[in-house]
């Protein structure tokens, strides 16, 4: 079965990795979303990719490290959103209280260029006072952080994360010592090769992020397991 990853939500209909995003993801029929994890300065895990808000309002100019919790509570990340006004980013803990039991979440710990040091421990945490060690996949472009994740949880299933090309990745994931789950590579760089060579290692291949329904059906082809899409087209199913 390919399974696809709704990329931060319904992010072309709500404000990217937040709760009405998600909403709306699991109102589409997603079996799988993606999200990212970053620490506030009182080290609270906030649901976010950008390091600082100012994508979507202007006014903010501070790092999320450098703020608390209360303070980005106050931060407006509508955006273009108009019907939206008012969101602000959620927790981890509030997203995994309104996703259903066997929706597969992929938790990005966004390390890079940022370096959260024990975001690790913290996220283990969360999912264990959830009791969602369940359907959970954490990936990263951080490997550090994925050798982390596994120290403390061997049987965690992890991703890795690639942008750039590099040589034989399903060999660098396997000298890497972890146990991966799966290789998410830049989709730009999928090819038949790459997937073929993933897959003969045992390694799920889910590439991100494909909008083009096209290009999505020739990676399908190819033998990918998903992909991370923005597009409800992919993601979703009994669109109305």
């Amino acid at each position: 079965m390919v399974l696809n990853f709704a990329h931060r939500g319904s992010l072309t209909e709500a404000p990217e990795n937040t709760l009405p995003a998600f909403q709306k993801a699991i109102k589409h029929g997603a079996k799988a979303i993606e999200l990212d994890v970053q620490l506030t300065k009182d080290q609270q895990l906030i649901v976010c990719h950008d390091h600082k808000l100012t994508r979507f309002n202007k006014q903010s100019t501070k790092r999320i490290k450098d703020m608390t919790l209360a303070e980005i509570r106050e931060i407006d990340v509508s955006g273009s959103f108009q019907e939206y006004e008012g969101t602000t980013l959620a927790t981890l803990s509030e997203v995994l209280e309104i996703c259903p039991n066997d929706l597969l979440i992929n938790i990005e710990i966004k390390n890079i260029p940022v370096i959260y040091e024990g975001i690790e421990e913290i996220l283990i945490q969360c999912l264990s006072d959830h009791n969602r060690f369940h359907d959970v996949i954490i990936s990263s472009f951080d490997h550090m952080a994925l050798k982390n994740v596994q120290d403390i949880v061997p049987s965690m299933p992890i991703g890795m994360l690639f942008y750039y090309r590099i040589l034989q990745p399903w060999k660098y994931a396997k000298q890497s010592g972890l146990v991966v789950t799966s290789i998410h590579p830049n989709q730009v760089y999928t090819d038949r090769e790459l997937v073929e060579q993933c897959k003969s290692f045992g390694y799920k291949v889910f590439p991100y992020t494909v909008n083009d329904e096209e290009h999505y059906e020739k990676l399908v082809e190819y033998g990918v397991d998903g992909v991370f899409s923005n597009n409800p087209g992919v993601f979703g199913e009994g669109l109305e």
